[in-house]
């Protein structure tokens, strides 16, 4: 990796993007420390916590903390991401979506305009969800209609601003925009994390005990990093043989190649889905302001991931079993909307090819179907241990970070596909300068 880097930094072109993407990262953070005019940014962090619980941290977590400290951009990339993955989703329901997605490059930009106007849609949406939340608990200096359009107007303008400035990245600067500023936003919030660590583990111990924590600490990071790669790295591949052909005098095909299958083929979705579902009921009774008592209010503690490991709070661990539950259906769900593998066996019969051993056809696709189910459970069980990492040590020790299991899979795989942009342009350079000569 760090020899890609320093290779890339002696050609201009290259230097000239990642200096671009550099300064725009400057702009994010920059506008991550301005707050929204009239709010009390205090008072809502406390909100957001006991309301949101896992769902809150994964948005801190994806805004660089400006979700937290409700900032101008406290909505970051988050409606830009939902609106990829509703598009995404309606591409497989609506027949004109879909031809727009096979319409070439055409295509491709009608679809980015529609998932820019589904942005703007969600971030009002939210931004107003988020005015009247903050109206009906008095955290707001600002009263009335015009509060509502101070804080709908500025969120939605910074989510806006941050989508424009993601695309800007991915015009001129180095891979993609919106992942590098969610890249940045994960990784700036480290610091304070391991700062937080360092003063609850080891500040104050003697030698031996602070040696053994930040022992175990290190190698709980990077055994967690080591199985993030694993899960994003693991492929099976599935052989493909290609019949011979003749055209003319001479005989084409009879190669071998293979179909990739990702373990982890929905990435962090299912996580993400999971922590919104389990979000909703306490997002629920806390805008409505409903008052939960006895078992409703253990209901509600048990959807909350803060609970979960805690010995003080042992039937919360119901909540983990439903999460875990979860995470695993929204893994199957997301792999069969995205994955069809009878439209796969059906281009390989009309290409004349073949898995050795399988005829072509239906046993194709059941054997495709087979496959992806044995390897979809392995990747939601990864990632489910990595997810919940964190989530132990938090109930257990009341170690609450940001980098978790979700953010570590979104680092590693934002890291890799940079490098290979990188490698990419390299590549087309030297190709450019060979045919130059």
């Amino acid at each position: 990796m760090f020899k890609t880097l320093a290779n890339a930094l002696k050609v201009k072109e290259i230097r000239k993007g990642l200096l671009f993407t550099f300064f725009i990262l400057i702009v994010c953070r920059l506008g991550a420390q301005i707050p929204v005019p009239g709010v009390d940014t205090a008072a809502v962090r406390e909100y957001l916590t006991a309301a949101l619980g896992d769902t809150n941290n994964i948005l801190s977590t994806f805004t660089g903390g400006s979700f937290e400290q409700m900032s101008i951009f406290a909505l970051g990339v988050t409606p830009y991401i939902t609106s990829s993955i509703i598009i995404q989703l309606l591409t497989i329901a609506i027949p004109a979506l879909e031809e727009l997605q096979k319409d070439g490059e055409e295509g491709r930009k009608k679809l980015t305009a529609i998932t820019r106007y589904v942005t703007i849609l969600l971030a009002v949406i939210e931004g107003l969800g988020l005015a009247i939340g903050f109206q009906r608990s008095n955290m707001m200096y600002i009263k009335g209609i015009l509060g509502y359009l101070v804080v709908i107007i500025t969120l939605t303008t910074g989510s806006a601003f941050i989508m424009w400035l993601g695309e800007r990245v991915t015009d001129y600067g180095i891979g993609n925009g919106i992942s590098i500023i969610l890249l940045i936003n994960i990784v700036s919030r480290m610091p304070k994390d391991f700062y937080s660590l360092y003063e609850m583990f080891i500040k104050g111990k003697d030698i031996v005990h602070g040696t053994i924590a930040a022992v175990i600490i290190l190698s709980v990071v990077l055994v967690t990093i080591a199985l993030v790669v694993l899960l994003q790295d693991g492929v099976r591949k599935i052989p493909v043989q290609y019949a011979q052909k003749v055209q003319g005098r001479r005989s084409v095909g009879a190669r071998g190649s293979h179909i990739p299958l990702k373990v982890n083929t929905s990435s962090v979705i299912p996580v993400i889905f999971a922590s919104s579902i389990m979000s909703v009921p306490a997002v629920i009774v806390s805008f409505f302001d409903i008052k939960t008592t006895g078992v409703w209010s253990k209901i509600i503690r048990g959807l909350n991931s803060n609970y979960w490991f805690n010995p003080a709070y042992p039937w919360a661990n119901v909540g983990l079993i439903l999460y875990i539950l979860l995470v695993i259906f929204f893994a199957y769900f997301y792999t069969a909307i995205t994955f069809n593998p009878m439209e796969i066996a059906n281009n390989m019969k009309k290409s004349n090819g073949l898995i050795p051993g399988i005829r072509p056809g239906k046993p194709t696709q059941d054997y495709l179907n087979k496959i992806l189910n044995y390897i979809v459970f392995i990747g939601a069980v990864g990632l489910i241990i990595v997810a919940v990492i964190p989530i132990f040590f938090n109930g257990v020790f009341n170690a609450s970070v940001s980098f978790g299991g979700t953010s570590l899979i979104i680092v590693v795989g934002v890291i890799i596909e940079t490098i290979k942009d990188i490698e990419s342009k390299m590549i087309v350079r030297n190709y450019s300068g060979f045919l130059k000569d």
